[in-house]
Parts: C-alpha cells; structure tokens; sequence
C-alpha cells in the first residue's frame, strides 16, 4: 500500500482523507496479526529457552554445591537448617511432608481416576434396596485432580526456591558475608519485602478463585458433563476429546437448528449489541456533558444530580419496572392502541426487530449518566489556552470540537471504550431483565443427542446474547443442562473478546500516541 507524505496527505478532500485512515486500519490488521504471530514465537522460544537455563542452573549447582546443599534436593530446607535459618528450614520442610502425606492419602487416588472420570455410578444395593454409598463422581475425581496438579506444581515450584535459596546462601558464606537471621528475615517481610508479603495473599486469591476455575472451566468442555451424564443424579460423564467442539464448527446440516448455527446467529447479534451499546451511549453521554457544560447553561448542578440519580436506583430495579411499563397489557401500549397509533396486536417485546431496537435504546438510559460524569471531568481538564488558540486563529465551533475536544476525549476515554465493550458482550442484566431473551425463536432449537436414549432441545431468543444463552444452558431453562457445551461457549467468548480488545487497544490513542497529551 502507498503511503502519503503529510503534504500528500493534506491535499486530499475530506472523502480521500476518511478513505486513506480506513485503507491504513485495514492494512493495519493483518500486520498485527503478522506480528501477534512473531511475538508468540518469540515468547515461546524465551520460554524454553528459560527453561533450559532453569535445569543447567538446577545441575550445575547439584555439581558444584556442598553437601548441605545436595541433601537440600531431597530433604527441603535441611540446608536451611544447617545454616541456622530455621524459619525458613521449617517452611520447606514442612511444604514437603504436607505435599508428600496429602499424595498417600488422597492425592494419587484423585490422579489414578483422572483417565476414566469414574467408573461405578451410584447404584443401588442387591437385596437392600438403598443406595450404596460407596460410587464415584465425576466432578468431584476432576475437581480434585485440578486442585491437586496445581499442589504439584506449588510443590516443584517450592522445591526450586529451596534449591535456589541454598545456592544465595552458599555463595553468600563462601563471599565471607553472614547470612540474615530467623529474626531478620521476619522483620525483612515487613519492610524491603513487604511488597511480598502484601501481594501474597491477593496472588493466591487469583489462583484459587480466578485461575483454576478457568482451567477447570476448559477441561469440562473437553467431556459430556450435562443431562444424562450429571453426577448430580448419580451418573458420570467421560473424556469425549474434541466432539463438542466439533459441534460448534460443524454447518453440513444446514443453516438452522445447529449448534454451529446458532452459536453464529447470536454471536452476531451479541457483536451489534455490543457495538450500539457502546458507542450510542458514548455519543450521547457525550452530547448531553457538552450541552450541560457549555456556558450559559443554567442549574448544571440540577441536571447532573437528576442524571445521577439514575445511577443511584439498583438496575435489578428499574429494568424490571421499564421491563413492565412496555409489556403487553402495560397502560403505553394501550395508550397508543387508544390514539389507534398501533394495533391491537402491537406487542415491544414479541417482535425480532422491535425488540432489538428497544433494548438497545433502554440501555442508553442505563449508560449515558455515567459518560457525563466521565466526560465531564474530561472537559474540566482540557487546557483553556487551546480553545484561545484555536478561536484567534479562527476554528469554528465544529473544528475546535473535532481538534482538540475530541482527540483529549478518545485519549483519556479510549481504555472505557474498549472496556464498555467488552463488558457490553458480557452483559447479562440488561437483556435478561428487560426481555429474558425473547421473542422465542424456533429456528435457534438445537437438537441434541446427549446418550443413545436421551435428547435434549436446548433454544434461544431473538434477543439472547452469548452471555443468556449460556445461562439457559446450564440453568436448565432450555430442555437439559449442558455445562459441556456451556463451557465451549465460554471459551468462544473469551477468544472473541481477547481478540477484538487486542487489535482495539493496540490502536488506541492512549497507548500509540501517549506523549503527544502529556
């Protein structure tokens, strides 16, 4: 593509200038992508890289450490003991036989079922008629293998830091330095360590309540984990590799009442609700905070506390109640039956297209008091001389807003857009509250064959995102609870929203131009 110089580019019309920043984002794409591709293998060959150098470090002081040292390999914290550094000797020790006792006791009997998830459902006793209580549950067989993996490599990350602590104070003596007491180490956690001490906690909450969900999350999709293999009910689900997976991208049955089908459908219409939600609210949010700002303007304070106040009502609330005031029998749709405006079949909610247009109207009323706010702080902080400037030099009101308003605006508003839209994919409230994901549309009825003697019909509405659909899945509120298929679901939601804020925030202003506002 031919790039223009900026006096070429100048001498373009309004239209050759529109034409050339598109044809430049389109050709910016693919070289992202390209260079995407070339930091992920980069990152991947640094990774092993690392790695390599991680086992020389480990042999080479195998080799060259003493013999306090060398037994530290297989007793932690014995070199910590023998240099007189009990705290951290009875930390390692201690991660040692915890880990060691846990793997006789429960560990390696998780890890054995890991392969089969199970094999002897809950059944009942010959000749008693009660349920035996000795069967297996599969969620719990990969629960606890999931929590027990990630023990494993807390334990091979503890025995590294225990290699790596007796190598510092091996060489920490052979330097003729004394090394820090059990006192001093302590003391140390509360002060040039204390950066550890407080991210540790935090740290350890993102792993248990963030990451092994995620990880758990990914392994479910990869089973049949659902109706007719729920361990809920006494039943087990098993490894059925990439089969759900394969329903996601299979098309050969036609354009509805597929998976694949559907899952294309509502992902469209998840993608323009969110594009609508987001940028209709922020044109908005910023029309109103520059009609409330501009000099003149009497009662600013009244009209950003009655925007305020919308914030203030709970949205559980007030979408349930404009929900309601739009319903069939609600007293709007019979006063516009009364002016005979509409008919009387005339219905918000059971129209495809109606429907959409007004949950993506409603929400502006949810979205645009928070834009004024942000925006209105914004404005408060843009330099005065620059309007100055631009009016001695003779902008008009249009040019000063599209130069110097707007830019300062995407530049400190850029990183909320992206987020707005992210969230906007994920935003369960405003669809389930107003519409519940109607009007019902049987052309998004799945058919699905859960065992050889049992089907499920999971459906969708017009109006469900990704996000609705998947609580229709797994809450049952369709035929069944596919929490496999739910899953594949999630991880689709993920790449797409991983994808699209990749690509966006690389070519935001705030993060390509960062000095040209500071």
């Amino acid at each position: 593509m031919t790039r223009y110089t900026d006096l070429e580019y100048l001498k373009l019309s309004r239209f050759g200038k529109i034409s050339y920043k598109f044809l430049l984002f389109l050709y910016a794409i693919p070289v992202w992508f390209k260079n995407l591709g070339i930091t992920i293998w980069k990152g991947t060959k640094s990774f092993f890289l690392k790695i390599g150098a991680e086992f020389k470090e480990i042999g080479q002081t195998f080799v060259h450490g003493d013999w306090k040292t060398k037994v530290s390999f297989f007793i932690f914290g014995f070199g910590s003991f023998a240099r007189k550094q009990y705290i951290r000797g009875v930390l390692f020790l201690a991660m040692e036989l915890v880990f060691i006792w846990y793997m006789i006791v429960n560990g390696g009997n998780w890890l054995s079922q890991l392969g089969s998830l199970g094999d002897v459902p809950r059944h009942v006793k010959p000749g008693t008629g009660t349920y035996d209580p000795n069967y297996d549950n599969s969620f719990n067989i990969l629960l606890y293998d999931v929590l027990t993996i990630a023990w494993a490599f807390a334990f091979i990350w503890t025995w590294r830091l225990n290699i790596k602590q007796n190598k510092i104070a091996e060489d920490i003596l052979k330097s003729g330095r004394r090394l820090r007491t059990s006192k001093e180490d302590m003391r140390s956690l509360l002060d040039d360590q204390f950066h550890k001490t407080m991210l540790a906690l935090p740290l350890v909450g993102i792993m248990i309540f963030t990451v092994l969900p995620i990880v758990f999350m990914i392994l479910i999709a990869f089973t049949n984990y659902g109706t007719g293999h729920d361990p809920a009910n006494g039943q087990l689900f098993d490894w059925v590799g990439w089969d759900n997976f394969g329903q996601l991208f299979t098309w050969s049955n036609g354009t509805t009442g597929t998976f694949s089908a559907t899952f294309g459908q509502i992902l469209g219409w998840t993608l323009i609700w969110a594009f609508f939600a987001t940028f209709l609210n922020y044109i908005m949010g910023v029309f109103v905070a520059l009609m409330i700002n501009r000099k003149g303007i009497k009662f600013k304070k009244l009209w950003r506390g009655i925007l305020v106040m919308t914030i203030a009502i709970p949205q559980f609330i007030s979408l349930l109640y404009v929900s309601k005031i739009f319903g069939n029998n609600a007293y709007v749709i019979k006063a516009l039956q009364d002016m005979h405006i509409v008919g009387d079949k005339f219905s918000f909610w059971d129209d495809k297209v109606l429907s959409r247009v007004m949950v993506i109207i409603i929400n502006l009323w949810v979205g645009i008091p928070y834009l004024m706010l942000i925006v209105t702080g914004v404005l408060m902080n843009v330099p005065a001389d620059l309007y100055e400037s631009a009016k001695i030099d003779g902008a008009s009101g249009v040019k000063q807003f599209t130069k110097i308003t707007l830019p300062y605006l995407l530049f400190v508003t850029g990183p909320y857009l992206l987020t707005s839209f992210t969230g906007n994919i994920n935003n369960f409230n405003v669809i389930y509250l107003l519409t519940g994901g109607g009007p019902k549309n049987t052309n998004f009825d799945v058919t699905i064959q859960v065992t050889e003697a049992q089907k499920c019909v999971i459906g969708a509405g017009d109006t469900d995102l990704l996000i609705t659909w998947l609580y229709n899945i797994t809450t049952g509120a369709s035929d069944g609870k596919l929490y496999n298929l739910a899953a594949v679901i999630s991880i689709m939601i993920f790449i797409v929203v991983s994808v699209i804020s990749l690509i966006v925030y690389n070519l935001l202003p705030s993060n390509r131009s960062e000095e040209d506002y500071s």
